[in-house]
């Protein structure tokens, strides 16, 4: 995607956070189950984008999504040195904005999807949350199909083991 007219930085990194930034925390937040580092993370990329200059880049929300996943994944890699344990902070939408009037099933699925290793709630946001297929998730990821769905599958069996 080439710009049409010369954007400043500010404007640019303004746009692309008006556009992207709500489902790039969203997906954060899924990844490292922790409001404070999915903002972290957020912030992170976006002062990036706004030192990289005014480079052209093909596909905004592809690159996005790649450099937060990144990101995510460098802070889950420190976590583990560290040995942390994420803060429990909410991972999904209040019950108002699911749908379900029954927050006590909100929070049991949370505290499962807490119990889920980084790559089956990535795979989980994506194919709930976004709604994508998985070729797409594949695809995004950069990883086959097969493993892709198996996340899912395996994710699948291990929240109903919790949950029942």
């Amino acid at each position: 995607m080439f710009l049409r007219r010369p954007e400043d930085l500010t404007s640019r990194a303004g746009r692309l956070y008006d556009e992207h930034g709500a489902a790039l925390y969203r997906y954060a937040l899924m990844l490292l189950a922790n409001g404070s580092a999915a903002d972290d993370v957020i912030q992170q990329v976006f002062s990036v984008l706004l030192k990289r200059g005014p480079a052209v880049i093909d596909n905004e929300a592809h690159y996005l999504r790649r450099a937060v996943r990144n990101e995510c994944y460098s802070v889950l890699r420190v976590r583990v040195r560290r040995a942390e344990c994420p803060i429990d902070e909410p991972l999904l939408e209040s019950a108002a904005a699911t749908g379900s009037d029954r927050p006590d099933e909100r929070l049991a699925l949370e505290r499962a999807i807490r119990d889920l290793t980084p790559e089956q709630r990535e795979v989980i946001h994506m194919h709930v949350y976004e709604g994508r297929t998985f070729q797409e998730i594949a695809d995004a990821l950069e990883e086959s199909i097969n493993t892709v769905a198996s996340r899912y599958r395996y994710a699948i069996a291990r929240l109903r083991q919790i949950l029942e």
